[in-house]
């Protein structure tokens, strides 16, 4: 496994399972199948509504808590409950966290960032960050945290590369953690031919090609799957490395194109919007 060397110097793994979309049965069975084949990074969220899910999932698969990276977030209609924390806690069935986040800048998202930053002093959360944070949100965020965060959680794969973010995670040494990075199943995406060329040579398939991308490109990566087969590839990827020359092919695919846009009409929804928690 590669990790990343975080800015307090905690160490996350650069490749983990992500359980956006999964149902609790099938977030529980993928999450004890990719620890048992050696995944040590696990995403979740309140909005997941399957963090129960994920923490039957851990405990079955017999691996160790300290050896799992397990990062989760909270949702805007939790920032101003003050037990938001420990209650996040309780349904993982854990003590603390690897990673966590505020997973929108909706509400009153800086009372939840506050809550992370006593996170982080009370020993409940090796790390913090922040989820769809960008433009004038990363700029207040920066004007008003105590202590920065150590991720941002944001879409990325070849066609969108947060060119215009980076510089400012780069200041700070925040690292960046993509979703949607296989371009949230876009044919097109995966079907470019440099990535089938790549796999080729290194005997991969393109969407492992991308994979690897993200990991030399510094980010840490979570795809998700209920495909047990699934998982075991996207975890098989980093007994190769591309070129530089590889890299710089690949970089010419960036065309600022993203698939998720979002509306402040829709922050205000978040914000209003309450997890229906997967009960005991």
């Amino acid at each position: 496994m590669e990790y990343l060397e975080l800015n307090n110097g905690v160490k996350c793994p650069a490749i983990g399972l992500g359980t956006y979309m999964l149902s609790p049965a099938d977030a529980e069975n993928s999450v004890r199948e990719a620890l048992k084949m050696g995944y040590p990074l696990v995403d979740t969220a309140n909005a997941y509504v399957n963090e129960r899910a994920v923490g039957r999932g851990i405990r079955e698969s017999g691996v160790a808590r300290e050896k799992v990276f397990l990062s989760t977030k909270l949702w805007p209609s939790e920032y101003e409950n003050r037990h938001a924390v420990e209650e996040t806690l309780s349904r993982l069935g854990v003590d603390y966290v690897d990673l966590l986040y505020i997973h929108q800048p909706a509400g009153n998202w800086l009372a939840g960032y506050r809550q992370l930053e006593q996170a982080l002093r009370e020993g409940k959360a090796r790390s913090i960050g922040v989820s769809n944070f960008e433009g004038k949100y990363m700029e207040e965020l920066e004007a008003r945290w105590e202590i920065a965060p150590q991720f941002i959680q944001a879409e990325a794969h070849p066609y969108y590369t947060q060119k215009e973010l980076r510089p400012l995670l780069d200041k700070y040494g925040i690292r960046l953690m993509s979703w949607y990075p296989l371009g949230h199943g876009d044919k097109a995406l995966v079907s470019e031919p440099v990535f089938a060329a790549l796999g080729e040579k290194y005997g991969k398939t393109p969407a492992q090609i991308i994979l690897r991308w993200h990991t030399q490109m510094g980010f840490a990566v979570i795809p998700g799957s209920k495909n047990v087969e699934h998982i075991r590839d996207n975890l098989n990827i980093l007994d190769f490395a591309l070129t530089d020359s590889e890299m710089a092919k690949i970089a010419r695919l960036d065309r600022g194109a993203r698939y998720y846009h979002r509306t402040e009409e829709q922050l205000a929804q978040f914000a209003a919007w309450r997890p229906s928690f997967e009960k005991e």
